[in-house]
């Protein structure tokens, strides 16, 4: 590890990490073209880094935004789904090809600490039984909610939409969070097109009775390089 005093800033890191540093200035917002190029130059470990988009928003606990949107690109990881269903319902879920498929005995297993999977989808009969799990379900954002549209009879579409890229947004209690949007193989327009979808998403969730400026800020990163920030007035939507 070593250290870099660029432009007024000081840098910790490994040489090849101090090195990308020097190429640019990451003191400056970026324009979203331009901060999508530069995270992929960034992006050049000697493995596939996962890049990951950044909002800091200025809400309140109240203006909780919980949302789900089926990504324009695939981000690249395989997408483990649990469905809660009996009968045709879970007949339905292994026809699409969802990953883990039961009911009492999930339950049982999460129960003795098994979070091995990504998305939770289920039936509304089988609401009640999960309140034995919701707690620990609730602290992974794993919850199935009729909100974000996982507690359903549509099983076969949403596990497919799962399956294709669709993910949760939500933050946590200080207005953070933390989206993946891609890998560092993916392309610049994949990326970009990405982080316009949740863009999207999040200026629809704006609530009307905010005061002050909505997004504080908003960066790209990879796994193990700096963080890019993009002029967030400047993203068309």
């Amino acid at each position: 590890m070593g250290t870099l005093l660029h432009n007024g800033v000081r840098y910790k890191g490994t040489k090849r990490q101090l090195d990308n540093i020097k190429k640019f200035d990451l003191t400056q917002s970026y324009g979203l073209d331009d901060a999508a190029k530069m995270i992929k130059e960034l992006a050049n470990a000697k493995f596939d880094e996962t890049i990951e988009l950044h909002y800091n928003l200025n809400i309140k606990q109240k203006h909780s935004i919980r949302d789900t949107l089926v990504m324009p690109h695939n981000v690249g990881k395989e997408v483990k789904v649990l469905v809660f269903a009996e009968g045709d319902f879970a007949t339905a879920a292994k026809n699409a090809s969802a990953d883990f498929v039961g009911s009492d005995d999930l339950i049982q297993k999460i129960k003795d600490g098994w979070f091995d999977f990504d998305a939770v989808v289920a039936t509304p009969d089988m609401m009640p039984r999960l309140a034995v799990v919701a707690s620990g379900l609730g602290r992974r954002k794993l919850m199935p909610s009729p909100k974000t549209g996982n507690v359903t009879t549509e099983i076969e579409r949403v596990v497919k939409e799962f399956k294709a890229g669709k993910i949760e947004v939500r933050g946590d209690k200080t207005g953070n969070f933390h989206i993946v949007v891609g890998k560092g193989s993916k392309s610049e327009l994949e990326i970009t097109e990405n982080v316009l979808a949740i863009h999207r998403l999040i200026i629809r969730n704006k609530p009307s009775d905010l005061k002050g400026e909505y997004i504080k800020s908003l960066t790209l990163t990879s796994t193990m390089g700096p963080s890019v920030t993009i002029d967030h007035k400047k993203v068309m939507v």
